[in-house]
């Protein structure tokens, strides 16, 4: 879960007003930290709640994107405008910020029964919100580095806990140009070029890096690859997906063949390094339609269904359980929730509609039977191996 929540100084009435949960305030240069009840008294509520129900807790220092006042607001306020994501894993200021708020949170909680594990960043790449720079190019090891640098710090205030990266498992394939072909163009992938910033393999073999998450493992192939999923694409116009695997013609691509193989080169990898895994964050969202124009493929969250998580779902979990993953899907939801004043936007476009918690479209609620009960069997599972 997310130990930051973060505001510029200016967002501060609003959030008294909304009763919205923060915890740093950035002013100037530097931030202050929110011991109040709408601060960490609240983050405090949570990791004692948690313990309640025999719930231990992975918390992340900070995220790669803005949202909930993540690594750019560091970069905003002590690099300056203009500048490129990446600084915040090599400027010294902003570092020494980023290890002064995770002193703050690790000396805070680190006596608490309740906490599992640390996490250096929710994500981090790069790129954010704003673009990267030549110091993150592939093969320039900056991400490592900063792994490095941040296990190696928070392993100094905390000898007992275990600390993952919180990166999304990109490989870097310093030998060979992996990627595909789409219409005619060969495309150099994401997730294997290096250019994400990580390096899954060696990363691993951090000695303060206890475990990974693929959080560290994360598994949105249907975003990933847009161009892959689309079964017919026409400037300006409609295309229905009509199964939950939907192929582009004459291409062997599958959103759920992929994740497998996604899921078995991360065991693979983990069992080399004699290190958990955890696959954690991962989804299908059952969109059903896209629009494709000139510029820019489009997502368009209409007619979403519960067809590929039911079809596809227990293909990913299976495996993971085959190959001793832990599992940390991607998201619960909850229903029955009440707000004052009934349904408002909180911030992010976090809505509560009719009673049920936010929905990103990978959320699935306990009403929805079948894929509730892969996760409930699942967790059974691996219940039974830790006895």
């Amino acid at each position: 879960m997310q130990g930051f929540n973060a505001l510029n100084g200016s967002e501060v009435p609003g959030a008294l007003k909304s009763g919205l949960t923060y915890y740093q305030v950035w002013n100037s240069s530097d931030w202050i930290l929110n011991n109040g009840p709408q601060g960490l008294q609240r983050l405090d509520y949570i990791i004692n709640t948690a313990g309640q129900y025999g719930i231990k807790i992975i918390l992340a220092f900070t995220n790669n994107w803005v949202g909930y006042g993540g690594s750019e607001l560091y970069v905003n306020w002590i690099a300056g405008s203009g500048k490129t994501h990446d600084v915040f894993y090599f400027d010294p200021k902003i570092i020494a910020s980023y290890q002064r708020y995770v002193k703050t949170i690790v000396n805070r909680y680190k006596s608490s029964p309740n906490i599992f594990a640390w996490e250096l960043m929710n994500e981090a790449r790069c790129l954010g919100d704003l673009p990267g720079g030549p110091n993150c190019a592939p093969g320039t090891s900056l991400l490592s580095h900063w792994y490095k640098q941040q296990s190696d710090f928070v392993r100094s205030l905390d000898p007992f806990h275990m600390i993952t990266t919180g990166g999304e498992g990109h490989f870097f394939s310093k030998d060979k140009n992996v990627g595909y072909w789409f219409n005619g163009t060969f495309i150099s992938d994401y997730n294997f070029n290096g250019q994400a910033g990580e390096d899954f393999d060696a990363d691993l073999q951090l000695d303060n890096i206890d475990f990974v998450l693929i959080s560290q493992q994360h598994l949105y192939p249907q975003f990933w690859y847009p161009q892959l999923v689309i079964n017919t694409l026409s400037n300006s116009s409609w295309t229905s997906l009509t199964c939950p695997q939907q192929d582009t013609p004459n291409s062997n691509f599958t959103i759920k063949d992929w994740g497998l193989l996604w899921i078995q080169m991360h065991a693979d990898s983990a069992k080399k390094a004699n290190k958990p895994l955890i696959l954690e964050e991962f989804g299908v969202s059952g969109i059903r339609k896209y629009i494709y124009g000139q510029t820019a493929l489009l997502l368009n969250f209409l007619l979403l269904s519960l067809e590929n998580k039911t079809e596809i779902y227990p293909e990913w979990v299976n495996l993971a359980l085959k190959t001793q993953h832990a599992i940390l899907p991607w998201q619960f939801g909850t229903l029955g929730l009440k707000e004052n004043g009934g349904n408002r936007l909180i911030k992010y476009a976090d809505e509560i509609i009719n009673g049920a918690s936010p929905n990103d479209g990978f959320a699935y609620y306990k009403n929805q039977t079948i894929v509730w009960h892969i996760f409930k069997n699942a967790a059974k599972v691996q219940a039974s191996r830790s006895k």
